[in-house]
């Protein structure tokens, strides 16, 4: 599954920059709507189209790799027997 990790890099970005990001912000700068942002974020998996990471990507000034982690299915399922 692809997570993408949008408050990850806000965490990131906000200590870098010294400044606080909101979603209101990213959302107005990137024109992706508040409440696609916030999906984003909160559903594990949701599925976006290459275009947002582009925005989200030329917005926080980062890699592909900063903003979307892939962890196997197996991987997933093993964590969640030993938990």
């Amino acid at each position: 599954m692809i997570y993408i990790q949008i408050e990850k890099v806000i965490k990131e970005k906000k200590a870098a920059w010294g400044r606080k990001i909101t979603l209101n912000e990213i959302a107005f700068a990137t024109g992706i709507s508040r409440t696609t942002l916030f999906r984003m974020m909160k559903n594990e998996g949701y599925s976006t189209v290459t275009d947002h990471l582009d925005k989200l990507c030329a917005f926080f000034e980062c890699e592909i790799q900063d903003l979307v982690k892939y962890v196997p299915d197996n991987a997933r399922s093993q964590c969640a027997r030993a938990a």
